[in-house]
């Protein structure tokens, strides 16, 4: 490396990748992490019918508040957000490892995410600024192999660890991780000041965590705790939709808006953010009931169910390495959307059997691993440099949000096939995925050929990334 891709004022850039990638997987991780231990902690800790919370109050706060730290960390730097991001993160895993109730861990799993939303937005934001242009699309690929493997490494280790050590263990292992991600870092970390700071949109940032939430609830909720016809989801909807229209109405009068509508005006905004909710959806959605379905249909434990995932993980970590080289062109975006297409039909025609399963499970891998960090880079170049964090946390919320509904929606599918035989059930989610599949094909159908020559904005501040070596530290 040299230049920007090197060092950074008196920093050092592999020193802060590091330092970034490390809270990434931390966040990644902790998604799926819980998932194998909570029978083990609702056995301890009582009250087993709302252990899944465990889960949900993680995904919520995440969620909610992802969206807000890119706007947080052009107010006040990327440096200081990320280190508060795992500071938060860290503090929160250390007590929850301490829980003696469940209401005390679930509220300390909502701490964790409100740490955790920042680790995901954080790191593709810094990495736009830490890279030139002509390699940025490499490091986000990266990232995005990053965190594939930390995605379905998740269940494997809390498996491990619950069995091994006890379930409380999954947790205090954040706490020395999370103070090296905070070490590397801080050392490792330069960045140049802004020109000018943008004022905190206090009620704006209110309004749009406050949407998200309740929007997440209706989705987590609806079908399986309330029916989505009963007064409380159609409540939680209503009152998502007053307070989506009250944010649109306030951003557009809002002197510097937390998300400005401006950003949703630009074309490749516009195929970028659903696509990414899509994508998001097909992941998480897919990832939720794979696992079921081998255990429950397979007849495999729970560890054997991680390890069926190996060729989805080791296909995306592979096609994400790949992407950057061509991120932003739109045949192997097409590409990737045929392939997660190609592998949920797949999965659909040969389920029962595991190993046709598992060149199904491939070809999902390679197709989102050529769509995922490709949208990130897409969206970073199309956007103004003073409104690429915020551009950014947005379309990583959305990604999340996306997967929350898509869980929500392949669940209440399930449910509606009126057995608990997944034999038959959990195949109606791998058909149900095509028309998502579909949806995303003809969007990205419509992303615009890269102009010849055109130059991605440049970091804040105005200084080409080569000079942005000598700003002062952020």
């Amino acid at each position: 490396m040299s230049g920007a891709a090197e060092r950074t004022g008196r920093g050092n850039t592999p020193l802060a990748v590091a330092g970034l990638c490390l809270g990434v997987v931390l966040a990644v991780v902790d998604q799926t992490i819980v998932g194998t231990a909570l029978p083990r902690i609702a056995a301890e800790l009582g009250t087993g019918a709302s252990a899944g919370w465990v889960v949900t109050a993680y995904l919520l706060t995440s969620t909610a508040t992802g969206v807000l730290y890119g706007r947080a960390s052009d107010r006040f730097g990327r440096l200081p957000t990320f280190l508060t991001a795992v500071g938060v993160f860290t503090a929160a895993s250390a007590l929850a490892g301490l829980a003696e109730t469940l209401p005390q861990l679930v509220a300390l799993r909502a701490v964790q995410g409100l740490g955790a939303g920042g680790l995901f937005s954080l790191a593709s934001i810094v990495l736009a600024e830490l890279f030139p242009a002509e390699r940025r699309g490499r490091a986000q690929g990266y990232l995005g192999a990053i965190m594939a493997v930390g995605s379905v490494g998740g269940p494997l280790a809390g498996g491990v660890l619950t069995d091994t050590v006890g379930w409380r263990w999954i947790f205090y292992v954040n706490v020395p991780l999370g103070l090296l991600a905070m070490l590397f870092a801080g050392v490792g970390l330069r960045l140049p000041r802004p020109a000018s700071v943008p004022r905190v949109d206090a009620p704006g940032s209110a309004l749009l965590a406050a949407a998200v939430a309740v929007l997440m609830l209706a989705a987590e909720w609806g079908g399986r705790e309330h029916a989505w016809t009963s007064p409380v989801i159609l409540g939680l909807a209503a009152g998502a939709v007053v307070l989506l229209a009250a944010f649109a109405a306030w951003e557009r009068r809002a002197p510097e808006p937390v998300l400005p509508p401006r950003l949703l005006r630009d074309r490749v905004v516009r195929i970028t953010y659903p696509a990414s909710m899509l994508l998001g959806a097909l992941l998480f959605g897919g990832s939720v009931f794979l696992p079921m379905y081998f255990q429950g249909v397979l007849g495999m434990d729970a560890t054997r169910a991680g390890l069926a995932l190996i060729p989805l993980m080791l296909a995306f970590v592979a096609a994400s390495a790949l992407s950057g080289r061509t991120a932003g062109a739109r045949g192997p975006l097409l590409l990737g959307a045929a392939g997660v297409t190609a592998g949920f039909a797949a999965l659909y025609l040969t389920a029962g059997s595991y190993p046709p399963m598992a060149a199904a499970l491939a070809l999902i891998g390679a197709g989102i691993g050529l769509l995922m960090q490709p949208l990130v880079a897409m969206t970073q170049r199309a956007v103004p440099a003073p409104e690429l964090g915020t551009a950014t946390s947005a379309l990583i919320a959305l990604r999340g949000l996306g997967g929350t509904l898509g869980i929500s929606l392949f669940a209440t599918i399930v449910s509606l096939a009126h057995t608990a035989d997944y034999t038959s059930a959990i195949p109606r989610v791998f058909l149900a995925a095509l028309p998502l599949c579909a949806v995303l094909f003809l969007l990205l159908l419509a992303t615009p050929h890269p102009r010849p020559g055109a130059a991605p904005p440049e970091p804040p501040g105005g200084a080409p990334a080569a000079e942005a070596a000598g700003g002062a530290a952020r």
